[in-house]
């Protein structure tokens, strides 16, 4: 097919909920892809953070290939040991002690808060605190968790007992610990918000707080995971241990995969029948999710991820049309002096970048094993872009 036939098959046959920039593409490796026309293209969005390996990994490949003829998927009534290996290896790469298995970051934040709402359950705590700007997911409940009425107007009403309080805001957030909330859910970088880092002494401070008032700490590492700010997760690198933990996006490689991760004391808080999955923990995600959580959770790797990051930022930050660079690791946010960050966008995919936005900035998530090459190659098409 062309790509005119494609792209008039999306308009025809496909909701129209994604703003499409004019590329098919078909192949890639690594940091690089190729569209239908066989154009070829530096890609800073891994999927939007989830080709944590890059296109086609021969390892993941091969992990995925490999379990796929042996078996792709079983009823959960039924022992898999693909997930339970994983499970071990994400409790021991986490510091937390099991995990629920699900389809993606909204299902594992829907986890989250059911157990933060059976763990308020005989006191009568059902509320959960969430930041302005922050983002959940696209569910009407984790609509609802997520700190911004531009995604709340058009879907109301949404799901009730979430409250809403200011990043940094210690003092607001304890009068609202009242005895009704039962969590309070934050990520350490506000991604969809705008790559915004969490200040360390606030999230420290926040961390006490729950533990005061046996209050569930609930993080959000679906995008910030699975070594995409330079530790396995964001939370580790402010010191904090966290009661509940999700994740997705980078877990498994490409794969459609989301975790609920609990801490040691809420190991046995779900019973059978109060979550499921048909989906989750599927063997085939699972083999390729193994390959992803290794390879990551060396800290040699991580060491290279934080060294990658300060790279792009100081690249960035020499650029005259720069305003100002935040994130941390490979989780980058642009702000752009004079240029719309949408335009550049549509600009940098035409010059063969591709690149994502967050808001006003300019956004950052290439493969986490993106090499020096293409990490130069695409900066040097950035900057032209931007000269223009």
């Amino acid at each position: 097919m062309t790509f005119q036939q494609i792209k008039e098959q999306d308009h025809m046959y496909v909701l129209p909920t994604y703003g499409r920039v004019d590329a098919a593409l078909v192949k890639g490796q690594n940091a690089r892809a190729w569209d239908v026309d066989g154009k070829e293209y530096i890609d800073f969005t891994a999927g939007i953070g989830v080709n944590a390996l890059g296109y086609s990994d021969p390892e993941w490949a091969a992990a995925v290939a490999e379990q796929a003829g042996k078996i792709q998927h079983l009823c959960n009534y039924y022992y898999s040991p693909e997930n339970t290996a994983l499970a071990q290896e994400l409790s021991e790469a986490s510091g937390m002690a099991k995990a629920f298995f699900c389809n993606s970051g909204a299902e594992a934040n829907e986890c989250a808060i059911k157990v933060a709402r059976k763990y308020g359950e005989k006191r009568g705590a059902y509320k959960i605190v969430t930041l302005h700007n922050s983002f959940h997911g696209r569910t009407l409940t984790t609509l609802a968790a997520t700190g911004q009425e531009g995604f709340h107007k058009d879907f109301l009403p949404l799901t009730e007992g979430f409250v809403y309080a200011e990043a940094g805001d210690l003092a607001g957030i304890e009068a609202l610990l009242d005895g009704s909330v039962c969590g309070v859910l934050l990520e350490m970088v506000q991604g969809e918000g705008g790559v915004i880092p969490m200040d360390e002494s606030f999230v420290q401070g926040l961390a006490q707080l729950c533990k005061e008032k046996d209050v569930l700490l609930l993080v959000d590492e679906v995008q910030t995971g699975v070594g995409r700010t330079g530790s396995f997760f964001a939370y580790q690198g402010y010191g904090v241990e966290p009661d509940v933990v999700t994740c997705a996006k980078g877990i498994a490689g490409g794969l459609p995969m989301g975790a609920c991760l609990v801490s040691e004391r809420l190991g046995d808080i779900l019973k059978p029948g109060m979550q499921g999955s048909t989906f989750g923990g599927n063997p085939i995600a699972s083999a390729g999710a193994r390959v992803v959580v290794r390879r990551v959770s060396d800290p040699a790797f991580l060491e290279s991820v934080r060294e990658k990051g300060a790279y792009f930022r100081e690249k960035l930050e020499a650029m005259p049309q720069v305003e100002y660079v935040r994130g941390r690791g490979l989780m980058i946010g642009v702000k752009l002096k004079d240029k719309d960050a949408h335009e550049v966008l549509a600009e940098c995919a035409k010059a063969g970048l591709l690149i994502l936005t967050a808001k006003e900035l300019v956004r950052f998530l290439p493969p986490l094993t993106i090499t020096q090459e293409d990490m130069d190659q695409g900066l040097a098409i950035f900057q032209k872009v931007l000269e223009q």
